[in-house]
């Protein structure tokens, strides 16, 4: 009997002393996400897509005219003068122009960002650059701006037209986007011209 009521003592000791260094653990990773919450981006590093919608319209007109007349006449000398003789001159001078310009451009997409700052007011900074290579051509789209925390959906989204102090940047390169720009002697004419 001695020996049984040593051994329940026994194992009541090393249960005690392995329980001592068991932590309690969650059955989901402690990164701020809560069971029902949605995974929107809010730190740095975190990514979310900025769904482009952009259309731009430009109407400008401009009309200038500019007219100049001068006439000058001088009468025959008198006195010691005697020698100027009678003489008129005259000029005119005009000049008119007119120009008028229209541009439209509409552009629709998508762009995956990574937030680079989180601002004290909790607004984030992002950044990103998508690249498109099709046939030897690049095009290349860069988006930069701050997005309040408020505007980014439960798909983790944020329309373009809510990207404060945005700077959206299309670019290419390639054999077709050298193709579209002008050859450097009619830039060379332009620029004297």
């Amino acid at each position: 009997m001695l020996k049984k009521v040593l051994t329940a003592i026994l194992m009541a000791a090393f249960l005690i002393s392995a329980s001592a260094n068991v932590e309690a653990k969650s059955l989901w990773a402690d990164n701020g996400w809560g069971l029902f919450a949605d995974k929107k981006a809010r730190d740095v590093g975190d990514i979310l897509t900025i769904v482009i919608n952009e259309s731009t319209t430009l109407n400008a007109s401009k009309s200038r005219s500019n007219e100049k007349e001068a006439n000058v006449n001088l009468n025959a000398g008198t006195g010691i003068f005697h020698f100027l003789a009678a003489a008129s001159a005259g000029g005119s001078d005009s000049f008119s122009a007119d120009g008028s310009a229209r541009d439209t451009s509409t552009f629709r997409g998508q762009i995956t960002v990574t937030v680079v700052e989180v601002l004290p007011n909790d607004n984030m900074i992002v950044e990103g650059t998508q690249s498109i290579w099709q046939n030897r051509d690049e095009h290349k789209i860069t988006l930069r701006g701050i997005v309040r925390r408020a505007d980014v959906t439960a798909l983790n989204t944020v329309p373009s037209t809510k990207v404060a102090d945005a700077t959206l940047k299309f670019d290419g390169k390639g054999p077709l986007n050298a193709k579209q720009r002008q050859g450097i002697l009619t830039q060379i004419f332009n620029f004297l011209f």
